[in-house]
């Protein structure tokens, strides 16, 4: 046994608890940063200024010793913990076998096997096939790649608020400007927006209306025969979390089929047991074309994924789909241990606990404090919208103070929204009913003493 292995063995389980054991950030988390500034680049920048050293369960170790309730998950990453035990085991294993060979080259077994898995869990019951990838931003553009071949057509639909990813095509089915688009452009061509379903700011909870009038807009302004692609995540991420009303999916997915365009489903954030569901659209029975995925499907290693119709993704020449590292074998031992772990220890419903503890304590909160504008989400993906007191209007100050003194306190917490006045609650799913009202207390303190 190595050193390494000796002293993974031995080490003893991480405790769960909150603890400050120097000021935030502490003397070594300023010292790695001083070396980061010198030597990373200036736009690749963190939320908070602490350097890991340790995490499992809901407990994320910084190099000082602190210990921070995690509500983030690496950004919805870690959804069965950063350390899950069948996830650790598993990389360990192959590791000692091999690292790499290229799927392209010599093959092996791990990829076929995470493809049979996704074909099984993902929604449809239809001949299914699957491609790995890197990122999310690098499955979506390959969905994207897929559609235009089987279809014949170049035109890609989104959405107001959209995130996409950060690669060229990605960046323009983005619909933030700073920091993802600021500055890079030009962008890719064909790439077309529509109004989509928000109901906290349009007051509108009927989502089949809000679908015709997206497509109206599609119709007019682009056209249903040059439709390639209508690219859409259930439930946004990065645009704050914002949840269509009921029907909105649906409808749009119809609208598809009924005009040979293919509906992509985009559930690189809200895929693997999220949202209280094995993934977003199952809630509404919404079956995609393609579904993307990435982010939770491996536990924290880089792995990305299409998987559809069988007819859409072999309507691609061989050798059009790839890439050196796209299924590495370590990410699809990870991959297989993530998803083994999702079903053997009941996460989905895990995550709908997770749902109803967060909302009964937020509403609470929003009953007696008229800046928090919504409360909305599901499963362990739970979005707080901040206005400034009694109006809609939105605070991303109020946010971005609210976020920086929760962290001060040993809790992390994300911003987003198009208006950055969103706090995002992403815990994992591993995560203790005890930490997660620890947590909830810290962040109701921070909005209290936040005037």
């Amino acid at each position: 046994m190595s050193a390494f292995a000796s002293e993974l063995a031995n080490r003893q389980p991480l405790s769960q608890q909150r603890l400050l054991a120097t000021s935030i950030p502490g003397p070594r988390s300023l010292e790695l940063m001083s070396r980061k500034l010198g030597a990373v680049a200036a736009g690749v920048g963190t939320t908070m200024p602490v350097f890991a050293e340790r995490a499992g369960g809901g407990i994320v170790v910084d190099v000082d010793g602190n210990q921070f309730i995690d509500l983030g998950s690496g950004i919805a990453v870690t959804t069965v913990g950063a350390s899950a035990p069948r996830v650790v085991a598993a990389v360990q294993e192959q590791a000692a076998a091999f690292t790499h060979t290229c799927f392209m080259v010599t093959p092996y077994e791990g990829y076929v096997a995470v493809a049979e898995a996704l074909n099984r869990v993902t929604p449809g019951r239809h001949p299914k096939r699957t491609a790995l990838f890197n990122s999310g931003a690098e499955a979506v553009e390959n969905a994207v790649k897929i559609a235009r071949v089987h279809t014949g057509r170049q035109a890609v639909v989104v959405f107001d608020h959209a995130y996409h990813g950060r690669t060229n095509l990605t960046m323009a089915m983005t619909a933030k400007n700073m920091p993802y688009k600021h500055g890079f452009g030009p962008f890719a061509s064909e790439v077309y927006r529509a109004p989509l379903s928000y109901p906290f700011r349009d007051g509108n909870r009927d989502g089949v209306l809000a679908a015709l009038q997206a497509i109206d807009i599609i119709e007019k302004q682009v056209g249903a025969a040059h439709v390639a692609a209508v690219v859409i995540e259930p439930i946004q991420g990065e645009g704050g979390f914002i949840e269509p009303a009921g029907g909105f999916l649906p409808a749009l997915a119809t609208w598809c089929r009924e005009n040979g365009a293919v509906f992509v489903a985009d559930e690189v954030q809200t895929g693997f047991a999220r949202t209280g569901d094995l993934f977003a659209c199952d809630r509404e029975g919404v079956v995609p074309d393609l579904i993307v995925t990435a982010k939770g499907i491996a536990g924290g290693l880089p792995l990305s994924a299409v998987t559809g119709r069988a007819e859409i993704m072999d309507a691609v020449h061989i050798g059009g789909l790839g890439g050196t590292y796209g299924g590495n074998p370590l990410a699809c031992a990870a991959a297989l241990a993530a998803i083994e772990t999702i079903e053997a220890e009941g996460m989905v419903g895990r995550a709908r606990e997770i749902e109803d503890l967060m909302l009964a304590r937020l509403r609470d909160i929003q009953g007696r404090d008229s800046r928090v504008g919504d409360v909305r989400g599901r499963g362990a993906m739970i979005a707080v919208e901040l206005v400034h007191a009694g109006t809609d209007v939105p605070d991303p100050e109020l946010a971005k103070a609210v976020a920086a003194a929760s962290h001060q306190q040993g809790v992390i917490v994300l911003t987003c929204g198009t208006y950055g006045n969103v706090l995002r609650l992403l815990p994992p799913l591993a995560i203790s009913d005890a930490l997660l009202h620890d947590g909830l207390d810290v962040l109701a303190a921070a909005l209290a003493g936040v005037r």
